[in-house]
């Protein structure tokens, strides 16, 4: 026979059930159902690997997009399309060739990609003020290309930074709903502009929200934008350590702190969300680590997690995926910028799931 405060201290502890899988899942999943197919991602004619931005599925399911930065070389890190004339927009066949490529000398620091239903590519530039040259009419911007690499719209100023309708600051990313409408992350500083700025298809300004702080509505460095099938808006507060989920006119509606440290955001149309997290080392996220964390984009649920072999926490500002996308098989696509100090390699790695 139970007591009353038994039964009581019982109920209790179920309430707290959930919140402790959660918080466990989160952290220390080790359930990885995935394994690296070395050497996916060719570039042609010798072309040395530069940092890895945002990758993005193509509308196909199977061919990937993503941003490459030019110039291989690290000491360039911030700014490494200045004097390229390589192309940084990069698309990728289910065997990792290149089979289409675009927008040399448009860009300083090309960051974020989506591709929307139609197949048009957008890309942001998120280079900072103080990386680019005087008189220099890039970065701030987010461009518009079809499919072939034909630039069909372009939002913001370029080359000047700023706070109102037709201004950036760093945009780190750029999502497109299924009706055309057009939310940037503006921007990639934890001091920057910290909103979310939404145009209608044609390009027309319709609102913005958000602020720099701590609170729910605002943020630090918003890092990843993307919208899931129900057309949620999830942001990447990256240096709030967190995920902000709002509706497409700006409410919030929920905060999510068991992804660790967002970088990339991407869905499936199975329900499930992936997050990439480079960045949480000993000092700016203690206690989870690097890796991608798949989970349920309904409830939050963390389901599995691929840490990355090589992370060290002690190495600062971590490394790994920054980005990440899924394909039509399930495959995972994470996009690394910096160099790894195991393997000494910049990367577009592909997960194969190996297991149901």
């Amino acid at each position: 026979m139970f007591t009353m405060n038994q039964i009581k201290s019982f109920i209790a502890f179920l309430a707290l059930v959930p919140f402790l899988a959660l918080t466990e899942a989160a952290a220390q999943n080790s359930t990885n159902p995935y394994a690296i197919v070395e050497g996916w991602a060719k570039l042609p004619n010798g072309r040395v690997m530069g940092a890895v931005g945002k990758a993005k599925v193509d509308p196909d399911g199977h061919h990937i997009w993503a941003i490459v930065r030019c110039d291989a070389g690290p000491e360039l890190f911030g700014y490494e399309c200045v004097e390229s004339d390589l192309d940084p927009v990069l698309k990728f066949d289910p065997d990792g060739n290149v089979v289409e490529s675009f927008g040399s000398g448009m860009f300083i620091w090309p960051h974020g990609i989506d591709v929307d239903s139609d197949g048009n590519v957008w890309v942001t530039d998120a280079v900072s003020e103080n990386n680019i040259p005087e008189g220099d009419n890039r970065g701030h911007h987010v461009v518009k290309f079809s499919p072939t690499g034909e630039v069909l719209m372009t939002l913001g100023t370029p080359g000047e930074e700023g706070v109102g309708p037709n201004h950036f600051t760093s945009p780190s990313d750029v999502a497109i709903s299924s009706n055309g409408d057009v939310f940037i992350a503006d921007g990639h500083n934890a001091d920057g502009n910290n909103r979310v700025v939404k145009y209608n298809s044609s390009g027309e300004f319709l609102m913005s929200w958000g602020e720099t702080g701590y609170a729910p509505g605002q943020f630090r460095a918003l890092h990843a934008i993307a919208i899931d099938p129900k057309g949620r808006v999830f942001v990447g507060d990256r240096s709030n350590s967190r995920i902000q989920i709002f509706d497409q006119e700006g409410q919030h509606s929920a905060t999510w702190t068991q992804f660790g440290r967002p970088s990339g955001i991407a869905f499936d149309e199975q329900g499930r969300i992936y997050v990439a997290d480079s960045e949480s080392d000993n000092v700016q996220n203690p206690g989870y680590e690097m890796g991608i964390r798949i989970g349920e984009a309904e409830t939050g649920w963390v389901k599995e997690f691929i840490r990355f072999p090589w992370a060290n926490p002690n190495i600062l500002p971590g490394n790994g995926a920054e980005f990440v996308t899924v394909d039509i098989d399930g495959s995972i696509y994470g996009g690394e910028p910096v160099p790894n100090p195991h393997i000494n390699e910049r990367t577009l790695r592909k997960y194969m799931r190996v297991r149901p």
